[in-house]
């Protein structure tokens, strides 16, 4: 490994004095502690490496894998980010991770704290920058973060790699309000990439944030984060199958609200193109509230699902269940509801909200009437308390089975008329009858011996 060239150098030193240079699982789902020895990885990758499962992984500062050179990551894995260091790995365009892990083997990115000791931004988290198109003028952008990276391109279907049965936790850093790093960062990543079965637990940002690109999507889990669980910005327009988010009752951002969804088009409501259009299809989306008097909430939790800055990003065949109140469409985004390649919400059930819809008199979002007539031609459900959908042990923080029960409304309903992309199944929301976070997922990495 290398020293940090001039420009990444830089960018991490004005992270360092930002920080004053201030230095219930269940067996199988934690990870076999490592055998061999402690390896510390810091500065630029520039040749073609494999991280052993034999060995622990010790991120310091900012990581780079360079462009043309490729990260292989063992099944197993365990890759801890030095909290001093605030570290992260930035793979960079032209860069590849190859990140597989397995049911019974995941790869975990976590903190190196011991059990006990851990807390969100123990370390910076993941960013993957790609040559895919992204809307911000000339093409291409230096990534959130401080870290250098670039991002964008003119190739859809470019390949940043694959992460596939993948654990990242207690990460996220604020370089300042809107410049950070979260959970796992996509700038302009490209369709022949691969994100299957990926879990971001107690983020301090974004669990996931997506920058423009095309990269599709399946099996996402963000659990307990601190801002935003899927953050859509830059013209992504990919489409995601299969999610769960559970908001925990104390986790939300101290300066903004905390949202299930958050997209926009851009940060100024442009029609830049490409349009932010990504779909989203069979996500459940658990807020705070297991019932509408659940105790110690943290007031800066907020919506389910806010649509604005122009943002076309749709929402299909999904839950929403536990929030302070259910969508909020706003801005822009208001004129292009329903309308030809604009945002749509179809096919979903929402339940257990405090106020089922955010309406500001002051005419920035959609009225009642409005929200109303969207939900019903949209072939949209609500019922009115989270136990009418029957959900098995959804908001059992610390072992969650978010699978239907026998009789659960959101075992049919689906539809996926005139969808492309998505595979065809008959529930509604994450989950039918197969419990796909089991054996590779972690409710508890507070107490995890790593």
């Amino acid at each position: 490994m290398s020293l940090l060239t001039s420009t990444k150098g830089l960018a991490f030193a004005a992270i360092l004095l930002g920080l004053g240079m201030a230095s219930c699982n269940d067996d199988e789902d934690e990870p076999k502690p490592p055998t061999g020895q402690k390896v510390t990885v810091s500065g630029d990758i520039t040749a073609n490496t494999t991280w052993s499962a034999n060995d622990t992984i010790m991120l310091e500062g900012f990581v780079y894998v360079n462009n043309g050179v490729t990260l292989t990551i063992e099944p197993g894995a365990l890759i801890k980010g030095l909290s001093d260091t605030k570290a992260a790995l930035i793979v960079e365009r032209g860069g590849k991770i190859m990140a597989n892990g397995t049911q019974d083997r995941p790869v975990v990115f976590t903190s190196d704290k011991p059990a006990g000791q851990r807390k969100p931004g123990d370390w910076a988290g993941i960013i993957i920058c790609g040559k895919a198109p992204i809307n911000i003028t000339g093409g291409e952008a230096e990534i959130e973060g401080g870290t250098g990276a670039i991002y964008g391109g003119t190739d859809p279907a470019d390949n940043s790699g694959s992460l596939q049965y993948v654990r990242i936790e207690f990460a996220g850093y604020e370089v300042s309000s809107g410049n950070e790093i979260n959970g796992l960062t996509l700038g302009g990543v490209g369709s022949g990439t691969v994100i299957e079965h990926v879990q971001v637990s107690f983020g301090r940002d974004d669990s996931f944030e997506w920058f423009g690109g095309t990269v599709n999507a399946k099996y996402l889990v963000s659990y307990r984060g601190g801002d935003d669980d899927f953050d859509t910005d830059n013209g992504f327009s990919g489409n995601v199958q299969y999610g769960l988010i559970l908001r925990g009752p104390e986790e939300a951002d101290k300066s903004d609200a905390s949202n299930g969804f958050e997209s926009d088009n851009d940060a100024n409501g442009s029609s830049n193109t490409p349009l932010t259009s990504a779909k989203f299809s069979n996500i459940t989306i658990l807020g705070p509230y297991a019932t509408k008097t659940q105790p110690n909430v943290n007031p800066n939790h907020k919506h389910a699902l806010r649509l604005r800055r122009n943002t076309r990003l749709s929402l299909y065949n999904s839950i929403l269940a536990g929030f302070a109140t259910g969508p909020r469409i706003e801005g822009p985004s208001m004129t292009q509801y329903n309308t030809t390649g604009g945002p749509e919400i179809k096919n979903c059930i929402m339940a257990g909200m405090i106020k089922d819809f955010q309406v500001n008199t002051d005419g920035t979002t959609l009225t009642q009437e409005q929200y109303d007539a969207m939900w019903t031609a949209g072939n949209n459900q609500t019922f009115a308390e989270n136990a009418d959908i029957k959900l098995t042990n959804a908001w059992n923080w610390g072992n969650v089975n978010p699978m239907p029960q026998s009789g659960s409304p959101v075992l049919t309903g689906a539809s996926f008329s005139g969808l492309s992309g998505f595979e065809t199944v008959a529930f509604i929301g994450g989950f039918g009858t197969t419990n796909w976070t089991s054996g590779w997922c972690s409710w508890d990495p507070q107490n995890a011996r790593y």
